[in-house]
């Protein structure tokens, strides 16, 4: 096992395992194993069979299985027991030999989401490293559409709301048909509240453009009525730098881009500060917010090379991970 030297959450120095401040957000308080009980589902033990085992049914979103855990008494992630809601998911490194890197995908999105939420204001689901018995990294997040009592919250994806599916949207349904300024408008048209949203969901498109998310398709945003009768924009999730994994990355995860008439993206260089500028307009944001937000991504931040620096990325991803957001963050100055 790799000895650590940071929070496998937080990513802050100085801990061997959870600091406080993560088992705060991830455990109410509890201090749990960041090591599980059982071996990787890559492992190539005689015991593989242990992960299936431990985690129970396995769901399988695109190229990754995921698999539902809670905390047990004696502070260690298992299995749920019968009729127990999970309220963690576990997600291993996939296994599609179309993606490069695939093992440090764990880490690449975690770190993306620890930038997310410590450098640039964005609600996150909780979220942190955990590593199998076999030292395999795995990411790992707390559900938040499940309440303290277990009660399962209302949830909503965008695909979902606009009535898409592969039936009428066709096979890519989640990336062909809608653009991000059509994705406000779904808020604008469900959340009472939906000025506060469409900021929140504006920094998040901002953000995934630094981080080169080109994933952040219709069923990555979604609204959640959390008891109260209304609905609201979720915290962010599954925010991954998509470049470190694919052969043809894109810019934007939906066709059509930002704007609901689409837009060119052949070229990286096209996309910039005024492409940003326009989306706010479009989705409502007064002038002055727009400038505010777009030169708070804009700014330097020597913290955001920190965090990569201390994340469980190898070096060559963490210089690749550096060079690309830094550059993107330079096209928002022009």
């Amino acid at each position: 096992m790799t000895e650590l030297h940071v929070c496998p959450s937080t990513l802050k120095e100085g801990f061997e395992t959870y600091s406080p401040a993560a088992r705060r957000l991830l455990f109410d308080g509890k201090e749990v194993s960041h090591i599980l009980d059982f071996d990787s589902p890559n492992s190539e033990s005689a015991d593989n069979e242990s992960y299936r085992e431990s985690v129970g049914r396995i769901s399988l979103s695109g190229v990754q299985p995921k698999a539902s855990l809670v905390v047990d008494g004696g502070g260690h992630l298992v299995k749920p027991a019968e009729g127990e809601r999970g309220t963690y998911i576990l997600k291993p490194a996939p296994t599609s030999y179309a993606l490069t890197e695939r093992k440090h995908c764990p880490a690449n999105e975690h770190l993306t989401m620890q930038l997310a939420a410590q450098e640039y204001r964005i609600e996150t689901a909780a979220n942190a490293m955990c590593f199998f018995r076999d030292g395999e990294a795995a990411y790992l997040c707390r559900r938040f559409d499940v309440g303290p009592g277990g009660q399962k919250y209302s949830q909503e994806d965008f695909a979902s709301i606009a009535g898409l599916n592969k039936a009428n949207g066709g096979s890519d349904f989640k990336y062909a048909n809608l653009s991000y300024e059509e994705c406000a408008g779904i808020i604008r048209e469900y959340v009472k509240a939906s000025p506060v949203d469409i900021l929140k969901f504006f920094r998040i498109v901002v953000f995934n453009y630094l981080s080169l998310n080109d994933d952040a398709h219709l069923k990555n945003f979604s609204l959640i009525n959390r008891g109260d009768g209304e609905y609201r924009l979720t915290p962010a999730y599954d925010l991954i730098n998509t470049s470190l994994h694919l052969h043809m990355p894109r810019i934007f995860a939906l066709d059509k881009g930002l704007f609901k008439e689409g837009m060119q993206q052949s070229d990286t260089r096209g996309i910039g500060r005024r492409d940003f500028e326009e989306f706010g307009r479009r989705i409502g944001l007064s002038e002055r917010l727009i400038k505010s937000e777009i030169d708070f991504f804009a700014a330097e931040r020597p913290s955001v090379k920190e965090l990569i620096d201390r994340s469980f990325l190898p070096d060559g991803l963490r210089r690749s991970y550096w060079l690309s957001f830094d550059y993107r963050r330079k096209t928002l100055t022009f």
